[in-house]
């Protein structure tokens, strides 16, 4: 592996993703030249630009030099890849062929974690919005998050006197494996990425290897499958909403408030409130806090926190709230994370009807949970369906969006298919997106015509 010191320039592949953004942003507040590539402009490659990174866009070998890459001389420069960017890639292949050294996105941040104390958050539900809580407790502290925090409007915290680093653990690809955990969350083990694992058991199989690289603690989710393999001398606590060694009892929910008391493994931390008041949120808050008070944050900075976390963009964000009309929109892209928004919707707006739409993710996806789609979509009022959204797939032949129920509209019709809907209701409405793709796009719009 090239020696640190020896680097100069590091090219990102992918370089619009959240997680890659971060860390191209890491390296480039130490100094280093960064430049990037990715499939088309984004809100976000505009910001990276406007910072000082060079990036190029679309699939042609030749535009790389329009980065300026140091080009003949793979001595200098790292390479560092996403798996979201296809082995066909033009300009993967050339580098490839030139020589450069490239690394998995997670084996670079897996080097980061080796420098400093880090605080992970794995499972298939939760990550983004944990991992973003417990920086949150923590401020300030280095954070490596996988959302844009509504906090502070980043998905990258840098605080060169912390000695602690927090990190969201993708289970995608195995990409968990390259961290060094010095306390880790999990927060679920549902099956996920079968196109990767292939059964249920080796999906959780994966996870269980993870909690053997765990060095300080581990915080574990309280009832989930999952035999942790810890070392010797590797605290493990649980967490739930009513069971664990943290737990919320006491809970309230009144005046659009929710207030909880936080039973720890010391002692009760009465009269919480959470500053986002989504049910699911209880839980979330429940881990970071298990977290930040086993490495001795203080209770009452963990109280304010916990009060003035404003969440993460495309996590329950509610862009309208009127009377007549909701609008809320989410990331969740699996049929349990689905079924988690939907519980919070009906927490919230009982006695409203739902409409939701819905962006599949991965053809493979829409494939192995086409049952548990089907089963949660069932439970929305109405049904909307966006076509697949491919990423990094091919499509499969009978693999479509069809097969999930619900009418099929092109992203195009959305905003007036659902302006009548919403006209016809003789109900309050809300509105529901769901997905993973590229349906965050359409958000401006529908929330504008509200």
């Amino acid at each position: 592996m090239m020696k640190q010191e020896d680097i100069q320039t590091i090219f990102f592949l992918g370089i619009g993703g959240i997680g890659m953004s971060a860390l191209a942003r890491y390296f480039y507040s130490r100094g280093y030249r960064i430049c990037g590539y990715d499939r088309t402009p984004s809100a976000l490659t505009k910001e990276l630009e406007e910072e000082g990174m060079e990036i190029v866009f679309g699939d042609d070998r030749l535009k790389i030099e329009d980065c300026r890459l140091e080009i003949g001389d793979p001595q200098h420069t790292l390479v560092v890849r996403t798996p979201a960017v296809p082995e066909e890639n033009a300009i993967y292949t050339y580098l490839r062929e030139q020589g450069y050294e490239i690394l998995k996105r997670a084996e670079v941040l897996g080097l980061v974690t080796r420098q400093m104390k880090a605080l992970c958050v794995a499972g298939t539900h939760g990550k983004t919005t944990t991992s973003t809580m417990i920086a949150h407790l923590m401020q300030p502290v280095n954070a490596f998050l996988g959302g844009i925090s509504m906090n502070y409007h980043t998905n990258l915290l840098l605080d060169k006197e912390s000695e602690y680093v927090v990190v969201e653990a993708d289970e995608y690809d195995r990409s968990f494996h390259h961290l060094r955990p010095y306390i880790s969350v999990v927060t679920a083990v549902d099956a996920d990425h079968l196109d990767i694992y292939g059964t249920e058991e080796a999906y959780r199989e994966a996870f269980a290897h993870y909690t053997s690289l765990i060095t300080g603690a581990l915080v574990m989710k309280h009832g989930i499958e999952l035999e942790p393999r810890l070392q010797p001398g590797v605290k493990c606590y649980t967490y739930g909403v009513e069971d664990g060694d943290y737990h919320a009892a006491n809970i309230r929910i009144a005046n659009g408030e929710i207030r909880f008391d936080l039973v720890t493994p010391k002692g009760t931390i009465n009269d919480l409130q959470l500053g986002v008041s989504v049910w699911v949120n209880i839980e979330n808050a429940v881990a970071a806090a298990a977290v930040a008070l086993t490495i001795g944050t203080p209770v009452e900075q963990v109280r304010e926190r916990i009060a003035s976390f404003k969440g993460v963009w495309r996590r329950f964000n509610i862009h309208v709230n009127t009377p007549k009309v909701a609008y809320i929109d989410d990331y969740a892209h699996h049929p349990q994370e689905i079924a988690t928004a939907i519980d919070s919707i009906r927490k919230l707006y009982p006695e409203r009807k739902l409409i939701g739409v819905f962006q599949p993710h991965l053809y493979t996806r829409t494939r192995d949970f086409a049952d548990g789609f089907q089963r949660v979509l069932s439970t929305l009022d109405e049904c909307i369906l966006l076509p697949i959204y491919p990423a990094r797939e091919e499509p499969i032949p009978g693999v479509t969006s069809e097969m999930l129920g619900g009418q099929v509209v092109q992203k195009t019709e959305l905003v007036a298919e659902l302006q009548r809907r919403v006209a016809e209701s003789k109900e309050p409405v809300v509105v529901l997106t769901v997905g993973a793709g590229d349906i965050d796009r359409l958000v401006p719009s529908i929330a504008q015509a509200f």
